[in-house]
């Protein structure tokens, strides 16, 4: 997995209904279970507020 949420996450939800393998797990920031995650960019491409980054 390449991706990570920083802190600019608002919990908002929308990368986690946009996750095509449920990889998104809430908390007060979310954060992707690396098990789950297929690297597709959709959580990227979804996120309003850019606080997904590829690493």
């Amino acid at each position: 997995m390449a991706y990570r949420i920083t802190d600019e996450c608002l919990a908002c939800g929308t990368c986690k209904e946009a996750c095509p393998s449920e990889a998104i797990v809430e908390g007060d920031i979310y954060s992707i279970d690396p098990d789950k995650c297929e690297s597709c960019g959709t959580c990227i491409e979804e996120c309003p507020t850019g606080a997904i980054i590829e690493e």
